[in-house]
């Protein structure tokens, strides 16, 4: 199955991790706004310190479910789930309660980001003493981003 100029979805796991595009390339058609590079480097550096602060909801249920509770943070979304319909109602959700989102390429590379050996799908970041400086900047280049909408 080719997804995208001869990069295949079975081949999925040979591309290297410092390949931005090609994972780029395998994303979902909704996963906008995608984090450009430089951006990403910093939302996975904030992730890791929210992760070792007990300061972030992973997985689409706890997000979801900390969203409809009333938390405020930021949210990050792999951009290479199948199906969509498992996070197709998260960017609505964050819209509705007015919280910054956007996707980044690769779910593994949101796992590794918070120390986990398995893949993340998604990741809800709350503000926090101990990174507060790299949360504003983060949500603040998240604003910035172009909205589909």
């Amino acid at each position: 199955m080719v997804a995208a100029e001869g990069v295949t979805t079975e081949g999925a796991s040979s591309i290297t991790p410092d390949d931005y595009d090609a994972k780029c390339s395998l994303t979902i058609p909704i996963a906008r706004p995608l984090a450009p590079k430089k951006l990403g480097k910093k939302l996975f550096k904030v992730a890791k310190s929210s992760s070792k602060a007990k300061c972030i909801r992973r997985g689409v249920k706890d997000v979801a479910k900390a969203i409809r509770k009333g938390e405020k943070g930021f949210v990050i979304i792999a951009g290479d789930i199948s199906p969509i319909d498992v996070i197709s109602h998260l960017p609505v959700l964050c819209e509705e309660n007015k919280i910054p989102y956007c996707y980044v390429p690769a779910r593994l590379d949101l796992g590794q980001a918070i120390g986990s050996n398995t893949p993340c799908s998604t990741i809800l970041i709350t503000k926090n003493d101990e990174y507060k400086d790299k949360y504003k900047e983060c949500v603040k280049s998240i604003k910035e981003l172009p909205s589909i909408y």
